[in-house]
């Protein structure tokens, strides 16, 4: 069995976005000389999720919209304190909780040395906690 891991780094454009990462995946799988097995797409922060789902703007935007009206970020948060551990003061419990609901991976198909996908769908490394680099690994697996 071959395995092949990939560290990749993105960072967002505003405090809360959407980033279609799929082509990046599908570079992944077609460089790794896997032929047949799978493929884990990890995101290593707990603001940030990966997602899969139609790879339209609209979408997009609805997708964000909703998760907003979900987890306001004006509303009431344990973890807004001071933090001695980080020196700081938490305010991310929004990005903590919507990460949470999308997910921090998604697992793939890899069939003939390519990934397997719906036609419509996409990749995403969802950021909801502002800009800065943020780090995902894509693995890839198999014969």
């Amino acid at each position: 069995m071959k395995v092949e891991l990939i560290t990749k780094v993105v960072c967002a454009d505003m405090e809360e976005q959407l980033i279609k990462i799929t082509d990046d995946v599908k570079e992944a799988v077609e460089n790794s000389g896997v032929k047949d097995g799978v493929v884990f797409v990890i995101s290593a922060h707990t603001t940030a999720g990966i997602t899969m789902n139609e790879g339209l703007p609209c979408v997009e935007k609805d997708l964000i919209g909703k998760l907003d009206n979900m987890v306001p970020y004006d509303d009431v948060y344990a973890h807004n304190h001071f933090l001695p551990s980080y020196g700081a003061t938490g305010g991310n419990s929004p990005g903590h909780i919507k990460s949470m609901l999308v997910g921090n991976h998604c697992v793939l198909p890899v069939k003939d040395g390519k990934l397997v996908v719906g036609h419509a769908q996409d990749i995403y490394f969802a950021e909801f906690d502002g800009i800065k680099n943020r780090k995902y690994y894509i693995e890839v697996m198999g014969e």
